[in-house]
């Protein structure tokens, strides 16, 4: 079996190819994950450049197209390629996907989420017709494939897997010598990964960890992110706030290579999230075994399996947090399993064969009736 992956999103024109999969670490780790069943994997990124290069078994193309084009080149690859599948990243990318399918209409397409929305109601007639070619749909949760279905936007012949958006290579390593390494403390020491946005709620994690520090004194928590429009209104409820003194600190961007070892460092991974199409950082965190605290959301209850590592609590809700906080922090066995769940159940090795057995599904399903 030969899968293409197909990254309908164009590649930046100052990234050269080799930076480009070290920023966007998803598009390989899929692709490895996959690979490492012994399937056959291409990736085709569209790019304003054209390049091929392989790192490990897979093949990369980056290929060129212009807004004229209506699939032609990327189907023309593909035909080249001789693939038995299309992987399309990305369900906002269902036009794309249908012009390529137009020139390989023999070709089953299986469409993954990334945080994707469905269409509003005004627009739904034309994206049925473009999500018509969906063989297959892949969501972390089923949950979140509901306002796709709710809305009649695939049709019923369309296989739909839930799949973990990415998985990571991370490990569990020495704690102690991360928190040498980090200079990260506490007791609990909890880390926080994520932009500083209204959606992940930075603020009532702020007051969950307020509120817990009256049973945790020792609680303190580390904060990398990346964009930060909220970082003011931080700044003003840690000052306001004397329980924070102390305890909060901002660390800004941190470099993912960096994350691995804060991962390691801590003991309690926090996210207050209200809508997370996956959740790369939690997967992160379990990889190292850090204990994940996180909001009751669908991907996160999947990832966990329905809170059987760490604790979930409701979303915006900042006492329950703090309530979680201090049931975790407290019960000496709470990390154990949190490791081995991610290898039960999110591992690289657990994901490639997932995606495998969804891959040989849909092209059987594109064969039946086939002469």
């Amino acid at each position: 079996m030969h899968v293409a992956q197909v990254n309908f999103l164009p590649a930046p024109a100052d990234i050269p190819p080799e930076a480009l999969l070290a920023r966007w670490n998803t598009l390989g780790d899929v692709a490895d994950a996959v690979a490492s069943t012994g399937t056959r994997v291409s990736v085709v990124q569209v790019a304003p450049y054209q390049c091929r290069m392989t790192r490990g078994s897979v093949d990369y193309h980056f290929i060129p197209t212009t807004p004229d084009d209506g699939g032609r080149r990327v189907a023309t690859v593909l035909g080249d390629l001789g693939v038995d599948v299309l992987h399309a990243n990305g369900l906002g990318f269902a036009r794309q996907a249908h012009e390529v399918s137009r020139h390989r209409p023999d070709l089953p397409i299986v469409f993954q989420d990334h945080a994707d929305r469905a269409p509003p109601w005004w627009r739904r007639a034309q994206w049925r017709r473009w999500y018509a070619v969906a063989a297959g749909v892949s969501f972390t949760a089923p949950e979140l494939a509901r306002p796709f279905t709710d809305a009649k936007l695939f049709g019923p012949r369309t296989l739909q897997f839930s799949i973990p958006e990415s998985s990571c290579s991370f490990n569990v390593g020495s704690g102690e010598a991360a928190r040498v390494e980090t200079g990260l403390h506490g007791n609990p020491c909890l880390l926080w990964v994520g932009h500083l946005v209204t959606d992940k709620d930075p603020l009532v994690m702020l007051e969950g960890v307020a509120q817990a520090s009256d049973r945790l004194p020792g609680i303190q928590v580390w904060c990398a992110f990346g964009t930060s429009p909220l970082i003011e209104q931080m700044h003003r409820y840690i000052t306001a706030d004397p329980r924070l003194a102390g305890r909060v600190h901002l660390l800004g961007s941190v470099p993912h290579a960096r994350i691995e070892r804060l991962m390691q460092a801590a003991d309690i991974f926090v996210s207050a999230s209200h809508r997370e199409s996956s959740g790369y950082a939690l997967l992160e965190a379990m990889a190292c075994g850090t204990i994940p605290v996180v909001t009751d959301i669908p991907s996160f209850r999947a990832i966990t399996g329905l809170g059987a590592v760490g604790r979930l609590w409701p979303a915006g809700n900042p006492d329950r947090l703090a309530d979680a906080l201090v049931v975790v922090a407290t019960n000496a066995s709470a990390r154990r399993g949190v490791r081995a769940r991610f290898d039960e159940e999110l591992s690289p090795a657990v994901l490639g064969r997932r995606w495998t057995d969804a891959y040989a599904q849909v092209i059987q399903a594109s064969r039946v009736g086939t002469p």
